[in-house]
């Protein structure tokens, strides 16, 4: 990768790292609360009860979130940083915020700084829209004047003016949402840092969202925006940093970045063919085999994947299975959690088993599964991304043909119906259609 040279950036990244280790807690900076003192006398009780073979903590094991990462922002530059999970995107956002101190390395801001990494952080559910509209405004580095200034127009953005003295804590949560962002979005800094805001609320205010974020790209401002909605970063951004296991794999135009990032879906190995020890997770268990139970299914059956799971260290416990389904652009469209429906494992040599899953009703194509295992409130064991592809017909599960207009918006199928009645007639007695969709026979093979 060729690396860019800004002779005045707004900001420069200098070898930057950030070093986690797995199963310890970070400080508070010399700051201990006595919910942390406590906390801790219930971990310590705990290791001195562990049955033999359970976690300790000579089991921690260190994690780079970010190794060796440089880069430069030119002044007014829109840049979208993107990457699959676990990439190292919001630590990164997070180390430039001064949120989070670096393990190593440099960095060097030209600007006043304005953060937006969580929707509604510093929001006082007992105060009222008016009253968190300044608070927020304050913590996000506004001055009073100038929100003051910006009232109206936050409070017309957000659409709560009826209830603009209402604690916050009567909120719906899509209220609460609107007006968490309109008070961000009006800030004025010479670089803002946006980390996934656009999906927030309903997809109106979606739009909204992304109108005032294009607004904030044109103005000459310097901005680093994360997400993984591909669109919206083609829409934003001008140049894009591809991250990829906590490094730099590409910085160039925004195009390119996106290129990189769908590569890293089409070119990944299967989890048989990949080498389990190099996967992110502490490694106590691994996937060593994952496929699809047919090569080709139909949209509205239910998909089988069958895996293998083997110990190569130690023990955990208890853990849990997870899986991500994702379509060709890296979208994850549905998360699979085993935990919330009661698959958990106990230590055992090795596990076999399947994932299944009927809806949402996937479209023609052909999509990525990754699977996890995890201990709640510990961290990942294995992070087995492209264990395996599933294919689904290009049969469409409905009983009659529309052009393809009919089919080709959303990003998946529905199980739907409609009914019609004639003007006059009352209820369902007068319903004269019911159409409704069904899926159709799966095709023999």
């Amino acid at each position: 990768m060729e690396k860019v040279i800004v002779a005045d950036a707004a900001i420069r990244v200098e070898n930057l790292s950030k070093r986690y280790v797995l199963g310890r807690q970070s400080g508070n900076g010399g700051y201990v609360a006595l919910r942390d003192v406590i906390a801790d006398s219930v971990k310590s009780m705990g290791r001195r009860l562990m049955r033999p073979g359970a976690r300790s903590e000579s089991d921690e094991t260190e994690f780079w979130a970010l190794k060796d990462v440089s880069f430069e922002v030119a002044p007014g530059e829109v840049v979208g940083v993107i990457g699959r999970n676990g990439a190292g995107k919001s630590t990164l956002l997070k180390v430039l915020s001064r949120i989070t101190e670096p393990t190593s390395g440099r960095i060097t801001i030209d600007g006043r700084v304005a953060s937006l990494l969580e929707v509604g952080t510093g929001f006082h559910p007992e105060l009222t829209g008016r009253e968190n509209i300044y608070l927020n405004g304050a913590i996000l580095g506004m001055a009073r004047t100038e929100i003051k200034r910006q009232f109206d127009e936050i409070v017309a953005f957000a659409e709560v003016e009826r209830f603009l003295d209402t604690p916050v804590k009567r909120y719906s949560s899509g209220m609460y949402v609107r007006l968490a962002f309109a008070v961000a979005a009006h800030l004025n800094p010479e670089i803002l840092i946006v980390d996934e805001v656009l999906a927030v609320g309903d997809a109106e205010f979606q739009r909204k969202c992304l109108g005032k974020m294009q607004d904030v790209a044109t103005s000459g401002r310097t901005v680093l925006f994360v997400s993984h909605n591909m669109h919206s970063i083609s829409l934003l951004c001008t140049t894009g940093i591809m991250l990829q296991r906590g490094e730099v794999l590409y910085q160039g135009g925004i195009q390119g970045a996106i290129d990189a990032y769908l590569s890293s879906f089409v070119i990944g190995t299967t989890a048989s063919e990949q080498n389990p020890d190099a996967r992110e997770g502490t490694g106590e268990y691994r996937y060593m085999e994952a496929q699809p139970s047919q090569e080709l299914f139909d949209t509205a059956e239910t998909k089988e994947v069958h895996f293998r799971i083997e110990r190569r260290k130690g023990s955990v416990g208890r853990m849990c299975v997870s899986a991500h389904i994702l379509d060709n652009r890296g979208t994850i469209l549905m998360q699979c959690d085993g935990g919330l429906v009661g698959a958990v494992l106990d230590d055992a040599a090795g596990f076999t088993g399947t994932f299944r899953f009927t809806s949402p009703w996937l479209k023609p194509g052909t999509y990525q599964v990754d699977l996890f295992l995890y201990v709640a409130g510990v961290g990942v064991i294995d992070r087995c991304e492209g264990a395996c592809n599933i294919n689904i017909s290009p049969l469409l599960p409905y009983p009659n043909s529309v052009a393809e207009s009919g089919t080709s918006m959303g990003v998946v199928f529905a199980d739907f119906s409609w009914e019609t009645a004639p003007h006059g007639e009352r209820g369902h007695a007068g319903i004269q259609n019911e159409l409704t969709a069904r899926p159709t026979e799966p095709s023999a093979r």
